[in-house]
């Protein structure tokens, strides 16, 4: 049986940085200064804009258009969770508040990373996900795999094991807070 080792994310993302040149055709400012004069405004169509303009393959172009970024390059003008909860969904935003502040308090080491459609809630890797598929509720995606689904916990595929919908803050409940625990302590 193989035994493999915790790769070294900084170092390979590092090799990627020292590799932009050669496999890119042009050096890191270069690159910087023509995502600022194409001035495009999300992370996605630059992306995009990078590989269809200067055929850079997806994993250049996501990584250039990270560096810019994090440089101080154009930033999304929309914050994402104010985009998720706005107009039919705004109701819903007490829930995410709720359920973010509820994670939070379980540790100093949780992290809201915000996405386009949903809000990753991480530690050492994502232990839960919360969403808003549709006005009237906001899901949370949990991972608790091997654990028995109940007919509040339900059964998930994908990033998240489990979900629960959540239509009230008061369903923000000692039952689902000790979920969330159980995901955020496996996932340290």
């Amino acid at each position: 049986m193989a035994t493999f080792a915790r790769m070294d994310v900084d170092a390979a993302t590092q090799t990627m940085i020292d590799n932009i040149p050669a496999r890119t055709g042009r050096p890191l400012d270069e690159w910087f200064a023509l995502l600022a004069a194409a001035d495009l405004d999300a992370h996605g169509r630059s992306v995009a804009w990078l590989k269809s303009e200067h055929q850079v393959s997806h994993g250049f172009a996501n990584l250039i258009v990270t560096l810019f970024r994090r440089a101080g390059g154009p930033a999304p003008t929309v914050d994402p969770v104010d985009a998720q909860y706005s107009g039919a969904k705004a109701a819903l935003r007490p829930l995410y508040d709720r359920l973010v502040e509820a994670a939070r308090s379980l540790g100093d080491d949780v992290e809201v990373a915000p996405k386009k459609t949903g809000v990753s809630l991480r530690r050492a890797k994502q232990f839960a996900l919360v969403e808003a598929p549709s006005r009237s509720r906001v899901q949370v995606g949990l991972n608790l795999r091997g654990k028995p689904p109940t007919e509040r916990l339900r059964d998930a595929s994908g990033m998240c094991t489990h979900r629960v919908d959540v239509t009230a803050v008061d369903e923000v409940d000692d039952e689902l807070v000790g979920w969330l625990r159980e995901a955020y302590d496996r996932a340290g």
